[in-house]
């Protein structure tokens, strides 16, 4: 069957998650800190080092705000689907444990020609006081589900600054990164089983797309932000080209007052995340 417009616009039920300690250490390690010295990132790693309060990663915010839809978007063969975006707005600092109720919807269902973007935009509050703290969007991309006639989406008018980045990061990830990183919940078979990554035109599994938007949050957080995760706003960005385990990612930075734009990109300088922005509060 076609793609099931008659879901756009239509809200979600609420879908309350909650999360450990364990949980958000287990992120961390999963998007690499701590890989190249063990000690640099103590706190977003540990819970009980002397003087180090445990702190999260900005970016587990994707996490915490993810909620199942309960519902059917299509009849297609799951290897066809790829993330191809995804933003966030963090209105809070999260703690090392905690819970949000989460609401969901989709916004677009794009015609590509080669397939369809389905756009999806999630709102998650504390369920104590009904407070903003994490809106997340995202897309999708799904291989030959285009064509059907509908609105092609806008264009992003994002630009590269005419002159050389103020800062560049470079991280390396792991040969087994994706087996790890996806003990946060990302189980798809894409990531950890050759055949299934055969069947969607790779030679071997791929770098889950949010480990290598983890891993750039990672390099704004300490370049932005001093590595207070109080003082980050918001991350957006747009997957162009997988990225396998081990490869090193490194991100260009260009910044303009509390907003940067930023790129990241494999060894060979194929860009793996393009047209991306981030924003951060003073201290």
């Amino acid at each position: 069957m076609a793609l099931n417009h008659d879901l756009l616009g239509v809200e979600s039920d609420p879908f309350e998650r909650s999360w450990t300690s364990r949980d958000t250490l287990l992120y961390a390690l999963g998007v690499g800190a701590g890989l190249d010295d063990p000690l640099t990132e103590l706190p977003f790693t540990t819970e009980n080092s002397t003087g180090v309060p445990q702190r999260v990663l900005p970016t587990f915010a994707v996490l915490a705000a993810q909620a199942p839809t309960g519902r059917r978007l299509g009849d297609f063969d799951p290897a066809r689907l790829v993330h191809a975006e995804q933003g966030f707005e963090l209105h809070r600092e999260l703690p090392p444990a905690g819970e949000l109720r989460t609401t969901s919807r989709i916004t677009g269902i794009h015609d590509k020609r080669s397939g369809a973007l389905v756009s999806t935009e999630a709102r998650a509050v504390d369920p104590a006081s009904g407070k903003l703290v994490v809106r997340s969007w995202s897309g999708v991309f799904i291989r030959g589900e285009g064509g059907f006639g509908g609105d092609p989406g806008s264009r992003d008018n994002w630009s590269e600054p005419l002159r050389p980045p103020d800062s560049t990061v470079t991280y390396a990830t792991r040969p087994e990164q994706a087996l790890l990183y996806r003990l946060s919940g990302d189980r798809n078979p894409l990531h950890s089983d050759p055949a299934f990554a055969a069947r969607a035109g790779f030679d071997r599994p791929i770098l889950h797309g949010l480990c290598t938007y983890g891993v750039t949050g990672r390099a704004l957080l300490h370049t932005l932000a001093d590595s207070d995760p109080a003082r980050f706003a918001s991350m957006s960005g747009r997957f162009t080209s997988p990225v396998y385990p081990g490869e090193d990612l490194t991100v260009s930075i260009w910044r303009e007052g509390n907003t940067a734009l930023f790129r990241t990109a494999r060894d060979d300088g194929t860009v793996v995340i393009d047209r991306g922005r981030a924003t951060f509060r003073d201290t």
